[in-house]
């Protein structure tokens, strides 16, 4: 076991998650002040001794985009302070979507952030259920992308479903891998929706393989964005004969006009993670929120000790 001082600091980007991964290793979170000028700057102090320590810097990047730059200057802030080592923990890695040049003269997005962070001076990277992990390429230093099916999978037990009378319904052909393992660990049935996205945020539903007739239906995805695309699977599921519809996903980004949508939707129960902070005005009756602290704890403790994170990729 190392000897070094561990500390662990957050971002304003989820202060709860941190408080509660910090708990689960028995620590307080570090003092730091973090303001915004009004000029929008924003200006960053740790406050108290950081050197020769290892540090992990708690800071989901999703929007504003001023998320990304706090987490930038604490990276700096840090190394400037003569941490020992400095671990970036990121709950949910923003710009994940946007990891190819699919058409002539845009970005690499993800690749942007991830150089950000590497040339700050940050000597590991955590994450939780990438969109791509391809990303993890991009990186010339160690990069983790944990896995929420533990506690996605303990979620769906408790809600009691009877497996031979359900049926996980994976909404694009990117999410079939990931639908099929549930299945599989559940004992439930398989469908998939074969959609067409012809600009962001919009898709089309083209043809729906599988039997859904008289079965309680889950949708399981990486992410709710707009929640368009989950609200037209879980119609489609209803016309096809499904009892209920149940919607689960790791992140939930719920950008406008996503609650709405979800609101006035047939879908029975909403379930996703904390990483990312969810105002109050966008908590409603039928959405369940379960934390990924203790994933994240384990994760922290086996990178502090020096130990492999490799037996958190299991199922």
């Amino acid at each position: 076991m190392k000897n070094k001082t561990l500390k662990i600091f957050s971002g304003r980007s989820n202060p709860r998650l941190a408080e509660k991964i910090a708990s689960t290793l028995n620590q307080k979170l570090g003092g730091i002040s973090i303001r915004t000028f009004a000029d929008g700057e924003i200006w960053v102090k740790y406050e108290e001794n950081i050197r020769g320590c290892d540090v992990f810097i708690i800071q989901s990047t999703n929007g504003p985009s001023e998320n990304i730059i706090e987490l930038a200057l604490m990276i700096d802030a840090a190394v400037r302070a003569s941490a020992d080592t400095v671990t970036v923990v990121i709950p949910y890695f923003g710009y994940g979507r946007q990891d190819r040049k699919d058409q002539p003269r845009v970005p690499i997005s993800s690749r942007v952030v991830v150089d950000i962070i590497t040339a700050m001076g940050s000597d590991r990277i955590i994450t939780l259920d990438l969109h791509s992990t391809q990303i993890q390429g991009f990186a010339k230093i160690p990069f983790d992308n944990l896995y929420s099916r533990s506690i996605i999978f303990d979620a769906i037990k408790n809600e009691n479903f009877n497996s031979k009378r359900s049926v996980v319904l994976a909404p694009d052909i990117g999410s079939v891998k990931m639908s099929q393992g549930y299945a599989k660990n559940l004992d439930m049935h398989f469908a998939l929706i074969d959609k067409r996205r012809f600009v962001p945020n919009q898709a089309e539903i083209n043809h729906l393989i599988g039997d859904l007739k008289g079965l309680d239906v889950l949708i399981i995805d990486d992410m709710i964005d707009t929640a368009g695309t989950l609200v037209n699977a879980a119609e489609a599921a209803i016309e096809q004969g499904a009892i209920s519809v149940t919607a689960i996903a790791t992140h939930g980004v719920l950008s406008h006009p996503a609650i709405d949508r979800l609101e006035k939707s047939k879908i029975k129960k909403i379930i996703i993670t904390d990483t990312i902070s969810i105002k109050k005005e966008k908590i409603i009756d039928k959405l369940k929120i379960v934390s990924v602290s203790s994933i994240f704890g384990k994760a922290v403790d086996r990178v502090h000790n020096g130990e492999s994170v490799s037996a958190l990729f299991e199922f």
